[in-house]
């Protein structure tokens, strides 16, 4: 077996002569046609290509994609390509590559987008998005008005298979992240307070911080990653079936039937969650209390007591209402406004949950400055 070559030389009259030979077969280290092509991209550019393969041995589709490359590159440049000293089967499959033409834009481009307009793409995303989750909040609205009128269409069942998905069925992973979330409240409390010998106050650390914002906080993340993706998997799943067009047939609110009892089962278990979030917490923070501190448990409970006024309370779960209010209308949102193909699917569930966090944090935030000033 013979080394495949190729040569590029002049042959007069404005003719470049292309020699190939030895054995040109995939996966023997066949040459590029690089020097062809600087040859066709050079001044002064020939008028015409023409091939010896009288050297040529075996081959195969290798050099077919070569003899490809240099058809593209003489076209590109404007050079007329005699094929006749080419093998009859290479010069059939090349004709064959360029019966059908390139569809455009299928090639894919290197193309870089400017900064400036990536920017202008993302501010006009992030608006629209903003105008289309508030239409959905009008649409969710009329539909809670009639859902407690009695005129909307739903199961009851349907409510009370949400509310145990979004409570009872999350209880295990709210348990275990909140208990984790106090021992590390506890334990950093008790490593900076005993500096100052004020070891006690890690109780007041733990239960303010779970209470005023960790709770609701880590909570509603929890659910914007389980429940509000679930939602916008299940709504999604059911417009690429078709099932929502059905609904619509036959003369059901989709808003009604499918979106409602779920934003209504989550935020009636939210608070709840919260709650039990911030009980675990505590329990989390008091057995590293117990074991680090010199303090007994009646004096933990104590000053654990003490430490939570009504105001915290309130507070928290008021923001772990927000936020199961807005995990729900990003999870449904994204399930309703979901493509038509599986790949639709994943990329709203996606959605669904970096929204639902995205809008935690921000409200978050906002909630926070108020509760500043109003000495909450």
């Amino acid at each position: 077996m013979s080394a495949a070559a190729i040569t590029a030389n002049d042959a007069g009259a404005g003719t470049v002569q292309v020699a190939l030979s030895g054995d040109w077969l995939l996966g023997h280290g066949l040459p590029g046609p690089d020097p062809v092509l600087d040859r066709l991209r050079k001044a002064p550019k020939p008028s015409s290509v023409a091939f010896d393969t009288g050297s040529l041995g075996d081959w195969d589709t290798g050099l077919v994609t070569a003899l490809v490359a240099i058809h593209r590159s003489a076209e590109a440049n404007g050079v007329q390509v005699d094929d006749a000293g080419l093998p009859e089967g290479a010069r059939r499959l090349v004709a064959l590559a360029f019966a059908v033409k390139e569809r455009e834009g299928a090639r894919r481009t290197d193309e870089r987008t400017p900064f400036l307009q990536r920017i202008g793409e993302s501010t006009l995303d992030a608006w629209n998005a903003g105008k289309e989750l508030l239409a959905f909040v009008g649409e969710m609205i009329l539909s809670a008005r009639r859902f407690f009128t009695g005129k909307a269409t739903y199961l009851r069942s349907d409510i009370l298979l949400h509310i145990e998905e979004a409570g009872a069925d999350a209880l295990p992973i709210v348990t275990l992240i909140s208990f984790l979330i106090g021992m590390i409240f506890a334990f950093v409390g008790v490593m900076q307070l005993n500096m100052f010998g004020a070891g006690i106050f890690t109780a007041n650390l733990v239960a303010l911080a779970m209470v005023r914002e960790m709770s609701a906080i880590m909570t509603g993340i929890i659910m914007a990653g389980r429940t509000g993706a679930a939602y916008a998997a299940q709504i999604g799943t059911m417009k690429v079936n078709e099932e929502v067009d059905a609904l619509s047939t036959l003369g059901i609110n989709p808003m009604d039937f499918l979106v409602t009892p779920r934003v209504i089962a989550l935020i009636l278990m939210m608070p709840l969650l919260s709650l039990y979030s911030s009980l675990m917490g505590i329990l989390g923070g008091m057995l590293v209390g117990l074991i680090m501190l010199d303090v007994s448990l009646q004096q933990y409970v104590q000053q654990t007591i003490s430490a939570v006024g009504l105001n915290s309370l309130f507070g928290g779960l008021f923001k772990s209402l927000v936020y199961g209010i807005l995990v729900a209308l990003a999870g449904c949102q994204q399930g309703i406004a979901c493509g038509s193909s599986a790949m639709a699917v994943g990329q709203a569930t996606t959605q669904a949950v970096v929204r639902g966090i995205v809008l935690i944090v921000v409200s978050a935030s906002v909630l926070t400055v108020i509760y500043i000033n109003l000495g909450i």
